[in-house]
């Protein structure tokens, strides 16, 4: 018997009208948004809900190795080092090491590509496609432009139409590889498009793909905040105000605002050092003119709490031991 997913089986929306035209409750499920295809979509106007899970997050991961009763550290730093090239996909802890686990993790993520993106959407030039997801991959957090990506693929020899990797991007959202984050700038109070990041749906994504395992934990340590976020219901934007760039503007679901900026640390290895790392945090906030909180999220475990600013520890956040609030 062979087994597919319901969104690569030919007329299913009619199936699922049918039984719920027939009062029945039918919930499905998918590995990625490819599920709600234009065709459920039109059917099923205004009949159905759609819930969005993500990967483990940090509380999450131990919770489940608690479960499988595999051995905790009680260094929770060195057990978020892992958690951050491990991933949050949950049967990769059935697996007694690293190597195995990114093994696995890349047999998914290549099969999400070659099924769910590649065939499905009848990708003709796969060559340009590939670059555009590996550039995606190893630029993840980091400010994108359509235009710097499209003179890499004129030096690498593909020419190639904007409209085509704006595609290319879309199919890579669509399949939960990637999210994309808009830059909104607080002075027009306007949404700025084509100044976003991109971030991936979980770390391991990255590290399974690619044979450099060395932590990037500025990169990595945003990538895993602005999943927390988005997991927990903010509305997420990159920032502008002015000049300067605030990691993430977040809105709760009362509309309230908070403004935040991440770090690794904001200890440097001398005074100077120090107070340059901090100068370039606390900066941004000094612009903000509305009394919303502002957080400075980092791995420090002693905080530095100056100018009003809340200095919390990433993974107290993530273990639920302190909370993002947009209350004034």
């Amino acid at each position: 018997m062979t087994q597919a997913e319901i969104q690569n089986v030919q007329g299913f929306e009619s199936v699922v009208q049918a039984y719920v035209e027939e009062g029945y409750s039918v919930f499905l499920t998918g590995s990625n948004s490819y599920l709600l295809s234009d065709e459920i979509t039109t059917k099923l106007t205004g009949r159905y809900l759609t819930f969005e899970t993500f990967p483990l997050d940090f509380k999450e991961y131990l919770e489940m190795k608690e479960f499988f009763k595999i051995n905790i550290n009680e260094d929770m730093d060195l057990e978020f080092n892992e958690y951050i090239l491990n991933g949050g996909f949950p049967k990769t802890l059935e697996f007694p090491d690293m190597n195995t686990r990114q093994v696995y993790t890349r047999g998914i993520i290549g099969e999400i590509f070659e099924k769910d993106v590649k065939t499905r959407k009848r990708i003709s030039n796969v060559a340009v496609y590939e670059r555009v997801q590996s550039f995606l991959l190893n630029n993840y957090a980091t400010p994108f432009s359509i235009s710097n990506l499209l003179e890499c693929l004129k030096r690498e020899g593909f020419a190639t139409k904007a409209s085509t990797v704006r595609g290319y991007i879309e199919d890579l959202k669509k399949a939960k590889i990637v999210y994309e984050c808009n830059r909104f700038d607080l002075k027009s109070k306007k949404a700025i498009k084509r100044e976003q990041k991109y971030y991936l749906a979980d770390m391991a994504i990255y590290f399974s793909m690619n044979t450099d395992n060395r932590l990037s934990f500025g990169p990595s340590l945003e990538n895993i905040v602005y999943l927390y976020l988005v997991s927990h219901d903010f509305q997420v934007s990159i920032g502008r105000i002015g000049n300067l760039e605030c990691d993430f503007i977040v809105r709760d679901k009362n509309q309230n605002y908070a403004y935040i900026q991440v770090t690794y640390t904001l200890q440097g290895e001398d005074r100077n050092a120090t107070e340059k790392l901090k100068e370039r945090e606390y900066r941004v906030f000094r612009n903000i003119r509305d009394g919303y909180p502002r957080y400075i999220i980092s791995l420090d475990k002693y905080r530095d709490q100056q100018e009003g600013v809340h200095h919390i520890n990433a993974i107290d956040l993530f273990l639920g031991r302190v909370h993002i609030c947009c209350d004034i």
